[in-house]
């Protein structure tokens, strides 16, 4: 069989056992199965797939992906973020969509202490939407600054999906994960930005409205108490790498060890939130290991397929530039987010991706950087963006699948910006992971 036609049946049958519904993980070791036993030798093939399985998640690179999670998770079910996200509420007041504004630095900070996106948007949406709306904020300038900071949280370490990239990439995950911080703080400085001048246009889009008047000391005080405190938590995940004390497990653990501390200085930590969260943290863990052992060996199957290296062949005949190569790239993955979720994306891309990027000598931090933010923008890209999912999920009844769209495409352009900035100049992407780790 030629690479072609072996190219064309696994996929075909991958995009077929994805169609009638069969989840991400089970459809890629269903073909792995298949191409095990056909293009691997029969039934030693299906033996070396089940040891490239296991030792697919028994790498100690993985390990900082749970407590990344458990942090999230404890900060969400204890109820600590939400107390966050009302002190910065106190902070900024009187200016044009206010409430927007909040959404936007509560998020940010947010993404800075869970890496979880799906936390984030349904966290910000469900104490901030409602109140937007008695207020009489647009649907539009209400929704979409949920969604677009929401993603924001796989780009600002602490990034369990970052982590999932590097390991399958072979991309450092210290550099990695400081390296989403500038895309990330940029993609928030243009929202905020945005929402200021619209709002600021058209006032009917966000009526102000009389905010309570608060002395300097009860303004800053809860922003004090219930913000700053937690931004240690960060600081412990990032600076401990930063000085070279951690490794991303090491540090993992102590941003795991700091949640904990934070939620129980609070007096929010009970037996039950954190089984609660324990318990999230372990179903997702388990998806996520599941999906890395069909990735790993889904690329095995091809390379043995002869389908990666004809393919590669294919693209060399091309002698493309590697701006050309990169964009064509972007452009792969702006596409397959319409249709796709993220860990699918990568498992397609990356067998084929990394060794064109090796080929053409592209450097491979600032590939990751873009394919997170490629994977970034595709949460929030009609029709199937993941927390396009969400925000219909906690938006009240009357609000339609088409404003919800509606509300996300202007930030969708802002983040396609951003892309665009990282592509044309790659220091965006590689200065600061080389200058704090040098």
């Amino acid at each position: 069989m030629g690479w072609g036609a072996a190219l064309t049946f696994q996929m075909g049958l991958l995009f077929a056992l994805m169609a009638i519904g069969l989840p991400v993980a089970f459809a890629f070791f269903g073909v792995n199965v298949v191409g095990a036993y056909f293009f691997m030798g029969g039934e030693a093939g299906l033996v070396q797939f089940t040891r490239n399985a296991a030792t697919a998640v028994s790498s100690f690179t993985l390990t900082p992906i749970p407590f990344f999670l458990l942090m999230g998770e404890i900060l969400f079910h204890t109820g600590v973020a939400f107390r966050a996200i009302e002190a910065i509420d106190r902070l900024i007041s009187r200016v044009p969509g206010r409430l927007s504004l909040v959404s936007i630095v509560g998020g940010t900070i947010f993404a800075s202490l869970s890496g979880s996106t799906v936390a984030n948007t349904a966290m910000l949406g469900s104490v901030l939407l409602p109140e937007m709306l008695k207020r009489g904020y647009h649907p539009t300038i209400a929704m979409g600054p949920i969604m677009a900071v929401g993603g924001i949280a796989m780009l600002i370490p602490p990034s369990a999906l970052a982590v999932l990239l590097g390991s399958l990439a072979n991309i450092s995950i210290s550099k990695l994960l400081i390296a989403g911080i500038v895309p990330g703080v940029l993609m928030a400085v243009l929202f905020f930005g945005y929402i200021m001048i619209r709002c600021a246009l058209n006032p009917a889009l966000a009526p102000a409205y009389e905010v309570e008047s608060l002395t300097m000391w009860r303004r800053w005080r809860p922003f004090l108490v219930n913000v700053v405190p937690l931004l240690l938590i960060f600081v412990v995940v990032v600076g401990s790498m930063i000085a070279g004390f951690a490794t991303p497990t090491e540090a993992a653990a102590l941003g795991s060890l700091a949640s904990v501390a934070a939620a129980a200085a609070y007096r929010a930590l009970t037996f039950a939130t954190l089984r609660k969260a324990l318990g999230e943290t372990a179903k997702i863990s388990a998806m996520i290991l599941l999906i890395i052992a069909a990735s790993v060996t889904f690329a095995q199957v091809l390379t043995f397929s002869g389908a990666t290296d004809g393919f590669l062949k294919r693209m060399s005949a091309w002698n493309l530039s590697q701006f050309e190569l990169i964009l064509l790239m972007m452009l792969v993955l702006l596409v397959l987010g319409c249709v796709m979720d993220q860990v699918s994306m990568i498992m397609i891309t990356l067998p084929f991706f990394l060794p064109l990027a090796e080929t053409a000598g592209i450097d491979k931090l600032w590939l990751g950087v873009l394919i997170l933010v490629s994977m970034e923008i595709g949460f929030t890209t009609p029709p199937f963006g993941l927390l396009l999912f969400v925000m219909k999920g906690i938006a009240p009844r009357e609000i339609t699948t088409h404003q919800i769209y509606r509300a996300v495409t202007p930030f969708i352009l802002l983040e396609i910006v951003v892309l665009a900035s990282l592509c044309v100049y790659q220091p965006l992407a590689t200065w600061l992971p080389d200058v704090l780790l040098r």
